[in-house]
């Protein structure tokens, strides 16, 4: 509203006044109308908008104070200001009109410069009144509107405002909270409750330029909600803090949500167990369970298929078992409430309340292991996923979420120990199990830190000389304390924390040095070669060949004297990288051969098109094939399909001396077991080769020779 479009009432029943008066306010730039009496001035704000009404206190019919009474009605003084036109002897009428709501007044005659100042007061005192009302009217529509609950707190009066959706944000109704700062710290999360009050006192105290804090809020339901909050502080004109207002953001759904499986994450799982053992504290009778699940070696899918694949096949993971849980409470003659979580990785949770029994725990794992062994299709690839769960009851008296969820963890890790796969319900000797893997964990990292790790080797012989032509290498754990660890005790665990990578390249660049010591000890006119297996993850990991290739560098072996050993399933998990992988190191020089050969997939076709130089027949096969002529069938047609395809062959496992003379005439070049020699550490290995003789023209006597020395 500006000065030339105000609108004037003028209300005198003095024609010449009227006219005198309208025509110099007309000049300002003001729209005047004229009333000649009480009733039509009535009249004419009934039906038009005034900005300022000039009042005659002396009026025909009825006198100003009336008019006056019977606009005040109608319009507030903020809406519609009054101006009274009085004679100057009539003070106490002034009095009166004030009372009834006039703005201001001006006295008889009238000096024209003091009413035109009164009607400007008026009319700025109006818009600022105006303004501020639309302002708070916007305020009040951004706080109805606005997804954020407002909180404003007069620090001079202790009393804070909360608006609607703050407090619906919580569970609560409008008229459920008070102004108190307590209804506010009293529901924050007693953890968090400190750090609060802090960050508001830094602010007030100026310390920071803004509040901002994210802590949990308790729900009416019981639950606790996670919050972003924000505030400024007012201050008056000494800089002392007189006012703080702010907004409350419920960032849950952010805080507590896996991003990539949109699953509850840890937070938020453990909030709700936390609950329920509140609960059942209170009901004796409650019945729930916690579940937690791993992939079993998700981490060979990440290592070959890479962390693209590995992340779609986590949420495909996540959604069946969704669905999987779904089905569950409608077949389920009980009823089944979940809550399913991604802790990370590839462990998942879930607890299971309103269980009938702890049985019925077990029988919704049950059907979670049916419905995950269906093959996953992710990126053209085919991918069968196997599971381990550990269950723990409620029942098993863990006073905390973080021990019921520990003896599920504990539960699923003897699950994996027992061959994985399974499904195993905690109980109370898992704990000394869980304790002593936790201390393997601990002495394995610590082993790989100080050297702990060394290798042995097992001879593999010419079976037509008896001449010893390579040596396998074996890794061992020289524990400080127990002295040798076999590796079916530390290699499962070690591929489970990462370890077999570093573990790996260590046995590489060692057997290379002692290979290489041994040749310039005992040369000889076909050098002694080395063999090492590969894990699965060494196999797909990235920077192989760099790691092949440093070795060979470091020490100076010859690349054809080093040997490394595959198996069928690292293939055929993915034939294409697996290809791609194997030219490359085939280019560095060394041998390739396909270890524990007729227990994977022995598809023809990746022997035709892959890299490989050798096959090494299972010991299974060669294990009581004097008796079994299926087993000696099955090991002649390996040793005839190798020789059609260029491939020489290695016989594992040899115990005896009838299957070693068994091989040779099949034609099997070389042999390895029990029977030839038990592995050994490089200084038996050393006392072996100094024993034989320099021809290569040895009998089957020499070979039986070697093993009675041996001890075997």
């Amino acid at each position: 509203m500006t000065t030339t479009t105000a609108r004037l009432l003028l209300v005198d029943d003095n024609e010449y006044s009227c006219d005198f008066l309208s025509r110099r306010l007309q000049r300002q730039g003001y729209e005047v109308t004229i009333a000649a009496d009480g009733r039509v001035a009535l009249d004419l704000i009934n039906r038009e908008p005034f900005d300022v009404m000039l009042l005659d206190i002396e009026m025909p019919f009825f006198s100003g104070l009336d008019l006056l009474q019977q606009t005040r009605q109608r319009y507030k003084p903020s809406e519609l200001p009054v101006i009274m036109i009085t004679a100057q002897h009539e003070s106490s009428v002034v009095v009166q009109a004030f009372d009834l709501g006039a703005s201001d007044y001006v006295t008889k005659p009238i000096d024209f410069s003091v009413v035109t100042a009164r009607i400007r007061t008026q009319l700025a005192l109006k818009r600022a009144e105006e303004g501020r009302r639309e302002s708070e009217e916007r305020y009040m529509l951004a706080v109805a509107g606005s997804k954020d609950g407002i909180w404003d707190w007069n620090l001079q009066t202790g009393e804070i405002f909360f608006s609607d959706r703050w407090k619906s944000m919580l569970g609560y109704e409008e008229n459920e909270v008070g102004s108190a700062p307590d209804e506010w710290f009293n529901r924050i999360h007693p953890e968090d409750r400190t750090h609060v009050q802090a960050a508001i006192a830094a602010h007030l105290q100026g310390l920071d330029p803004h509040f901002e804090s994210e802590h949990r809020v308790h729900h009416r339901d019981g639950s606790y909600r996670w919050v972003l909050s924000r505030a400024l502080a007012v201050r008056d004109s000494e800089g002392k803090p007189c006012r703080i207002a702010g907004s409350q953001t419920d960032i849950t759904t952010a805080k507590v949500t896996d991003p990539l499986t949109g699953l509850p994450n840890r937070a938020l799982f453990m909030d709700r167990l936390s609950w329920l053992l509140e609960r059942a504290k209170r009901h004796k009778e409650l019945v729930f369970a916690v579940l937690f699940l791993d992939i079993d070696r998700f981490k060979v899918v990440n290592d070959s298929l890479g962390h693209l694949v590995g992340d779609q096949l986590l949420i495909a993971f996540a959604q069946r078992l969704q669905n999987c849980l779904r089905a569950t409470d409608a077949v389920s003659r009980f009823h089944v409430g979940h809550t399913l979580a991604r802790l990370g990785g590839d462990e998942f949770t879930i607890v299971l309340d309103e269980l009938s029994d702890h049985a019925g725990a077990v029988r919704v794992a049950e059907r979670l292991t049916r419905a995950l062994r269906e093959p996953f299709y992710i990126g053209g690839n085919e991918l069968h996923v196997r599971v381990s769960i550990g269950v723990a009851l409620n029942s098993t008296g863990s006073e905390t979420s973080e021990e019921l969820l520990a003896n599920a963890d504990t539960a699923m890790y003897c699950a994996k120990a027992h061959g994985r796969g399974r499904i195993e319900v905690f109980g109370p000797e898992m704990r000394a199990s869980a304790m002593a893997r936790m201390q393997l964990e601990t002495e394995l990292r610590r082993a790989l830190e100080h050297g702990e790790f060394q290798n042995w080797y097992q001879l593999i012989v010419c079976l037509e000389t008896g001449q010893i032509c390579g040596l396998e290498a074996l890794v061992r754990w020289n524990h400080p304390t127990r002295g040798l660890v076999h590796p079916k005790e530390f290699i499962p665990v070690a591929e489970e924390l990462g370890l077999i990578g570093p573990i790996g390249i260590s046995v590489l660049r060692d057997a290379c040095r002692d290979i290489l010591c041994l040749q310039q000890i005992y040369p000889s006119e076909k050098p002694l070669t080395v063999s090492v297996n590969l894990s699965c993850s060494q196999f797909a990991h990235p920077e192989l060949v760099q790691q092949v290739e440093r070795a060979l560098a470091e020490t100076g072996l010859l690349p054809s004297c080093l040997k490394l050993e595959i198996t069928e399933s690292m293939v055929m998990a993915d034939p294409e990288s697996a290809r791609t992988m194997l030219h490359k190191l085939k280019a560095l020089g060394i041998k390739l051969e396909v270890d524990d050969f007729g227990t994977g997939y022995s598809s023809l076709s990746y022997l035709r098109s892959y890299p490989v130089d050798a096959l090494k027949i299972d010991g299974s096969f060669v294990s009581g094939m004097e008796q079994d002529t299926q087993k000696a069938e099955i090991t002649r047609t390996i040793v005839g399909l190798a020789h059609n395809l260029g491939l020489e062959v290695i016989a594992e496992g040899i115990e005896t001396e009838a299957q070693s003379a068994s091989l040779k005439l099949m034609g099997c070049e070389y042999g390895q077991g029990y029977y030839l020699s038990k592995p050994v550490d490089a200084a038996a290995i050393r006392d072996l080769l100094a024993a034989q003789p320099p021809t290569s023209q040895r009998s089957s006597l020499d070979i039986s020779h070697r093993g009675a020395v041996l001890g075997n």
